[in-house]
């Protein structure tokens, strides 16, 4: 019996056109189209990009000022479940902030890592409000789900969004501070 090269990689070529095209069109249109569409109708959203696979689901998140990201989260979690399935949602916000909003995040981030480390979340919002009363042009805001504590420093048009995980990774500090 002799093997026919010709038509034994066409259809290797057609059955993987099938099953990886199979896979992109359900992905575009079935999970990715849908999510973007309830992400954007949030206010505040001015562009989100997506990164879909098996186990994650990674959303690039751009803000306007002032962005209530806990409400965002929230948002997606509730309309999304179905899409998101079993997947976990990772969100990656670009900075927008400003070289006073970092300052006065450093000048916190000790008395809130504490809160954190001992789970005194009240504490975070403490610290926030004294960071608002001594720089009155700051807006300083935490909002906290069962995963993460998401604090929003604004001043004018520059925010800075921070995504503090409630079960810390055991090496490292915050990677998104």
């Amino acid at each position: 019996m002799k093997l026919r090269i010709g038509p034994i990689l066409m259809s290797v070529t057609i059955t993987a056109v099938v099953l990886f095209g199979g896979w992109f069109i359900y992905r575009e249109w079935a999970i990715q189209s849908p999510l973007e569409k309830i992400v954007n109708k949030y206010e505040g959203v001015n562009h989100v990009q997506l990164n879909i696979t098996p186990d994650e689901m990674g959303l690039k998140l751009e803000l306007k000022p002032g962005t209530d990201i806990g409400g965002l989260v929230r948002q997606i979690e509730k309309d999304g479940e179905k899409l998101i399935g079993d997947r976990k949602l990772k969100l990656e916000v670009e900075d927008h902030s400003s070289p006073q909003l970092d300052k006065l995040w450093q000048e916190s981030m000790f008395s809130i890592a504490q809160a954190m480390e001992n789970k005194q979340y009240t504490e975070i919002t403490n610290a926030l409000k004294q960071m608002e009363l001594a720089h009155k042009s700051v807006k300083a805001t935490a909002v906290m789900d069962d995963d993460n504590v998401y604090v929003t420093l604004t001043d004018g048009t520059a925010s800075k969004y921070v995504i503090l995980p409630r079960i810390p990774e055991r090496v490292g500090a915050w990677p998104n501070a």
